[in-house]
């Protein structure tokens, strides 16, 4: 790999490092998703802010990073999806959306008509429902993924991770994944954790993006 090529992965994965925090745990019953949002300026209207996104009925992520980006990484896996659906009248395994992720990042630098002219700055936790039960995968912006039980990503994550390695066991509840989550964002966020400022969604096995309301109620028992 040539240097400038090099220099432009390193790039990808500082605007990860600088980017919000977010928050990944697996439970038995599926998967648990929390988010910081950074609203920049008080004219932002908060909802228009998208950090958690839905992939397909039973797989969703949170990203950090370029917003931009993410959106781009998630359309391409929708679209995957959709067409595996179509094609073999059933979903997609979340392993294979997410592989289907990766494959795009990677044709950064190959040179063809498709290839990126700069790798993908931003990071992505996938969270998924499928015939093998709930999964929780974590890609960076070289491609390459992993899978995990619990993961944070973004600005906050070394100290959340700690964090989650103190906290996580495989017998725990959605309820307790979605307080720990929270409670870790709490931890490393510089403002007061309100609605506002914070996204959660849970894959069990649907997808749902939690309302204003639900998030309050996860605040609440903080």
């Amino acid at each position: 790999m040539d240097h400038s090529i090099l220099l432009v992965r390193v790039w990808g994965l500082l605007e990860v490092l600088l980017g919000s925090t977010a928050i990944g745990l697996k439970t038995k019953d599926g998967v648990v998703l929390a988010v910081e949002k950074r609203v920049t300026s008080p004219l932002l209207e908060p909802s228009s802010v998208e950090k958690i996104m839905e992939i397909d009925e039973h797989i969703g992520c949170a990203m950090s990073g370029l917003i931009a980006d993410a959106r781009t990484l998630v359309e391409h896996a929708r679209v995957e999806t959709q067409n595996h659906r179509f094609s073999y009248g059933e979903p997609m395994t979340v392993e294979s959306s997410t592989q289907a992720i990766c494959d795009l990042a990677l044709r950064f630098g190959e040179g063809d008509e498709e290839s990126m002219s700069r790798p993908f700055g931003v990071s992505l936790l996938i969270a998924g429902h499928d015939e093998n039960g709930p999964s929780l995968y974590y890609t960076d912006p070289s491609g390459t993924f992993w899978q995990c039980n619990a993961k944070a990503i973004g600005s906050g994550s070394e100290g959340a991770d700690s964090s989650l390695q103190e906290q996580y066991n495989k017998d725990l509840t959605l309820q307790e994944a979605e307080t720990i989550a929270l409670s870790i964002l709490k931890q490393v966020m510089e403002e007061k954790v309100t609605p506002n400022n914070v996204d959660i969604a849970k894959v069990a096995p649907k997808y749902h993006l939690y309302t204003p309301a639900e998030v309050e109620a996860v605040i609440a028992r903080l």
